[in-house]
């Protein structure tokens, strides 16, 4: 199960264990749970201090429970943690074993004070390049707080109980049998959601805060960027984001940001706030904008959803873009439920059905060969009288034996039974006449939009809803500056968001040395 090389890995880590822990399989006949009984017994020798027994008693098989000796296991893994997951069982492993986690101190100090009772279950698929943050912070959870039980469950494995909970979209997170989250969710959007007081406590730290020199809006690449290079000009910084890492943290292989030959969107994003935090960056997370105020005395006001407002000498508005919708009917009744944006994560949920992917792009005819791999059969539908995509990835996608392909074709709806999807309308644009596709999924791969609504009527937009920007990054607001994909610069890239960050960045110097000035 595990190699020579991932063993020895596993050892060194295992050596950092303070207390001792036990691993206690709960296994059936079949080929998983043998692979389980496998993988612990590899475990167990690597380290004295962890002991493996395989007399559990869970209703879920096949699994397995990490906890310590004498106590009752708050951790579970209904499935085998390779892949993705491996990640989340060592983590496991060790903070079980008392070695601390990488976690800031007020985070961990509000985990353990939440009172009361919360059985945790995530529904994840092993090639879910999301899932691993939500269990890894359920899992840290269950460490911390005693009243806090977490179980990680494969959903291809566990086929039955994903039909019969109809779930379509992973990680699917449920809290005490009820349904409490989808798709990413960090350990401090967790612990804001269930720790009712958490919010109204933040937002009375965020009113108090001394105004800015360089107040940056967004953690994406641009804001990370931004953020760092005014932090190093010694200007007083601070970042409000409504999830560090921005698009970056759903993007799953990244092979052309220079210098690095390839990397995922999470890890780019740890990276981000890593190094940010090198800095006296005074970052703020889980924190939306909601109104940009020009104010008075030099000071431009961002005020923020929770009630809470900043101000600063200067603003770098860098909130990046999302999923674009195609604004149909079904769309957002079985968003979840059959509907799909991120067919790497959900696609492993409809192995053997039909699906659709809309859009003839990169990223679309990437999707349906992704998906071609795992599901029944994919229908690709672009709007355009052909596709958009590369021709090496179109002519791959042509050489798939269950892929259609229709073009010059406009979806108008997504049907289904009031529970899931059952299939999708298009009209023909040629001829008008419309079509039914019966299918089980729909996977919308139409580009992006900027997360720029709550500007509308305060700084000039483009047309498309873009920040419009000069070649400083100044937008139409004195000492207000835009950087990334929310501004109307060409060509969304992830190295030109960061360009684009600094270079915002070094505008709002230029402009606080030129406006702090002394009249001559």
């Amino acid at each position: 199960m595990l190699d020579a090389n991932i063993q020895t890995q596993l050892k060194a880590y295992l050596e950092r264990l303070q207390q001792p822990i036990e691993l206690v399989a709960s296994l059936d006949d079949s080929p998983k749970a043998r692979d389980i009984r496998q993988l612990l017994e590899e475990i167990a020798p690597l380290s004295a201090k962890v002991s493996v027994r395989f007399d559990g008693e869970d209703v879920r098989r096949p699994s397995f429970a990490v906890g310590r000796p004498g106590e009752m296991a708050r951790i579970h893994f209904a499935g085998i943690p390779m892949g993705h997951e491996f990640t989340s069982l060592v983590l496991a492993l060790l903070q079980t074993g008392g070695h601390p986690p990488k976690v800031e101190p007020e985070v961990i100090a509000a985990i353990k004070a939440i009172p009361g009772t919360f059985r945790f279950e995530t529904f994840i698929s092993l090639s879910c390049h999301n899932c691993p943050d939500v269990v890894q912070a359920l899992n840290l959870m269950a460490v911390l707080n005693p009243g806090v039980s977490h179980t990680m469950i494969d959903g291809a494995l566990f086929q039955q109980e994903v039909e019969a909970r109809e779930i379509m979209a992973v990680p699917t997170v449920y809290l005490n049998g009820e349904p409490f989250g989808q798709g990413r969710m960090t350990l401090e959007e967790i612990v804001a959601k269930i720790d009712t007081g958490a919010a109204a406590r933040e937002a009375e730290q965020i009113a108090a805060k001394e105004p800015f020199d360089v107040l940056v809006v967004g953690g994406g690449p641009a804001g990370a960027a931004a953020a760092i290079y005014a932090a190093r000009k010694g200007l007083r910084t601070g970042i409000a984001a409504e999830r560090f890492g921005g698009q970056v943290l759903d993007t799953l292989a990244i092979e052309n940001f220079i210098s690095v030959k390839e990397t995922d969107g999470p890890k780019l994003a740890a990276g981000l706030e890593q190094h940010v935090r090198e800095y006296p960056v005074d970052i703020m997370n889980l924190q939306r904008a909601e109104a940009l105020v020009p104010g008075a005395a030099g000071l431009t006001e961002v005020r923020m959803a929770n009630g809470a407002s900043l101000k600063s000498k200067t603003v770098i508005l860098s909130t990046g873009a999302r999923w674009r919708e195609m604004n149909v009917p079904g769309e957002q009744q079985y968003r979840g439920h059959g509907v799909a944006y991120c067919p790497h994560c959900d696609g492993p949920l409809f192995k053997g059905k039909r699906v659709a992917v809309i859009g003839g792009g990169n990223s679309g005819v990437e999707a349906a060969i992704d998906l071609a791999g795992v599901v029944a059969h994919v229908t690709l539908i672009e709007f355009d009288p052909a596709l958009r995509a590369d021709a090496v990835l179109q002519s791959k996608l042509r050489s798939l034996p269950n892929v259609a392909i229709i073009t010059h074709a406009l979806t108008t709806e997504v049907t289904g039974d009031g529970h899931k999807v059952n299939g999708l309308i298009y009209q023909d644009r040629s001829s008008g006449a419309a079509h039914r596709l019966d299918l089980e999924g729909v996977f919308v791969q139409i580009g992006l939009l900027p997360n720029t609504d709550w500007l509308k009527g305060t700084l000039d937009l483009s047309p498309r809803g873009e920040i419009e920007i000069d070649d400083h990054g100044r937008t139409s607001l004195p000492g207000v500056f835009a950087a990334g994909d929310c501004t109307t610069v060409p060509y969304k890239q992830i190295i030109i968001a960061m360009g684009d960050g600094a270079k915002a960045s070094l505008g709002a110097f230029d402009y606080l040395i030129r406006t702090s000035a002394p009249a001559a």
